[in-house]
């Protein structure tokens, strides 16, 4: 018998591949959170709305989720270096093709492409480190590690990139992250040698026409959620033609996965009840903490703070997710109830909601919210791995593709509603606050009166004329009338989000047969790539 070639040159320690592979990871991460680190000079530079922003995002997880099961045929068939440096060459011309357009069009097409070639890098990379966890309890804290890293990439995505919109445009992020992919990847091919991870399958039969149809899906689900308050919802053509092209496909979808010899996605998954428990709990938390961008909107609006002093506040929220991951990994090791940990982890981020309700002010220090946003990391890291991981363990081994595949999907959609409903209670919510504080502003309301009076005095005090003192004031009146909406909008939201996580504290204190499920995650394994 032949010996076996190792993936990594001999001289190479364990040390340095995780390095060099923690390396190349990094930019495919922060390629994720690129668009809405900084959405304001994004928009300024491309001359597009904000909704168009988020939008670019969505295009970029729409790609990886519908990419997720086609990419694995490409995976098994291309040699590992081939298939790394494919990858990497196309996030490198992606990257520099979105640091020279202007179009938006071309914006979208070009994230599109470079979500699905960060599908390819991140799950060659996923599968070489995991490769060399053989120990159930090295890959418990490995896929800890890794989840946790993708709840920590928005901060860092912010504390990277604020220094650098702040001295250059918008578009030289771009350039950065395509000199952030050379050494990584220089390193790791000179470590790796010519060899296949898998046994080579030959492409026939790819599905293109799922892959086609299921994409077509997530960008449209991902329009009406990005632009649905903007266009008023149905009352728009757009929106109206767009929610019933998604009904079509998706029963195509769903009828040609069903009658399919060799299905992308195998829908004999929600069978399995603690699966569709696990799917529906991981939609929950990515809409709780997409609530954590209403903190930054009200970090940024009300309090004033640039996205560079957000991003040191935001550490306190990597703590806690550190800290959180750590805990968690333990738990699951020392084979604690699972349903216990989901029950800190709620109790964790309901906390924390409850918390920020009485703290939203027209006035206050940063120091301030420093524990609220450690209990948020924590909430959220103790939740995302177990969620995960049990959900992968509630089907049949030879479903766990299928399992991470459709688990992608509602990430995608909690990530998608989440936008969905910032965006009402920033739009709708906030207007109908502000039209009611304007009614109250009339010649027949003293404390209105008063605080135009105390303008003009601080104004007219400081060598303003009377003339332009008073048209002053008016529009500080605005202001103030725009905050206090602002702040009303952000405690309405985070009273909803409150009242939610009650809900499924109590739904998941009542679901005893939750505990059946026996974690196992080195026979049953989350599929590399799943954001």
């Amino acid at each position: 018998m032949s010996q076996v070639i190792p993936v990594f040159k001999p001289w190479v320690p364990d040390w340095l591949v995780k390095v060099t592979i923690f390396l190349v990871i990094l930019p495919c991460l922060l390629l994720f959170g690129l668009s809405t680190a900084n959405a304001g000079a994004a928009a300024g530079f491309y001359g597009i709305e904000p909704a168009d922003v988020q939008y670019s995002m969505i295009i970029f997880y729409a790609a990886v989720a519908s990419f997720f099961a086609l990419e694995r045929r490409f995976f098994v068939y291309i040699a590992s270096r081939e298939y790394f440096i494919v990858g990497v060459g196309l996030q490198i011309l992606t990257s520099y093709i979105c640091f020279h357009t202007h179009s938006l069009p071309v914006l979208f097409i070009f994230r599109f492409i470079q979500g699905m070639a960060n599908c390819m890098t991140t799950s060659i990379c996923i599968t070489l480190i995991f490769s060399r966890l053989q120990g159930e309890r090295a890959r418990e804290i490995g896929y800890s590690v890794f989840y946790g890293m993708l709840l920590c990439i928005t901060p860092i995505s912010i504390l990277l990139t604020a220094p650098v919109v702040d001295n250059y445009d918008y578009n030289f992020l771009y350039k950065g992250i395509m000199f952030c992919y050379i050494p990584g990847a220089i390193l790791l091919l000179c470590m790796m040698n010519a060899v296949r991870l898998n046994k080579k399958i030959p492409l026939y039969q790819i599905d293109w026409p799922s892959f086609v149809i299921y994409a077509a899906v997530l960008c449209l689900i991902g329009y009406v959620l990005a632009y649905g308050q903007q266009y008023y919802w149905l009352q728009d053509n757009r929106i109206w033609k767009s929610c019933i092209a998604i009904v079509v496909l998706l029963v195509i979808h769903v009828y040609r996965q069903l009658n399919l010899k060799r299905p992308s996605q195998n829908m004999t998954v929600f069978k399995y009840r603690n699966y569709v428990v696990g799917m529906c709990l991981i939609f929950v938390l990515y809409i709780v903490r997409g609530a954590l961008g209403v903190t930054n909107l009200y970090f940024s609006n009300v309090l004033g703070m640039d996205p560079y002093h957000i991003s040191y506040i935001m550490l306190a929220n990597i703590i806690g997710i550190i800290v959180s991951i750590l805990i968690s990994s333990r738990l699951l090791i020392l084979k604690r109830p699972v349903r216990l940990i989901w029950i800190y982890g709620f109790v964790l981020l309901l906390i924390y909601h409850a918390w920020m309700v009485f703290l939203f002010n027209t006035q206050a220090d940063a120091p301030t919210f420093i524990i609220p946003l450690i209990l948020q990391g924590m909430g959220a890291g103790m939740l995302m791995t177990p969620i995960i991981v049990f959900a992968i363990s509630s089907v049949p081994e030879h479903l766990g593709g299928t399992a991470s595949a459709v688990g992608v999907f509602f990430r995608f959609l909690g990530f998608c509603s989440s936008i969905a409903l910032v965006n009402f209670y920033q739009l709708y919510n906030k207007t109908n606050h502000v039209n009611r504080f304007q009614e109250q502003l009339t010649n027949l309301n003293p404390v209105a009166v008063d605080r135009l009076a105390t303008y003009k005095r601080m104004l007219m005090a400081k060598g303003v004329p009377a003339d332009q003192a008073t048209k002053i004031a008016t529009g500080l009146l605005s202001r103030s009338v725009d905050v206090q909406a602002q702040i009303r909008s952000a405690v309405d939201y985070y009273t909803l989000i409150s009242i939610l996580l009650v809900v499924v504290v109590l739904v998941i204190a009542l679901i005893p047969y939750i505990n059946r499920t026996i974690i196992n995650v080195r026979s049953k394994q989350p599929a590399p790539i799943s954001y």
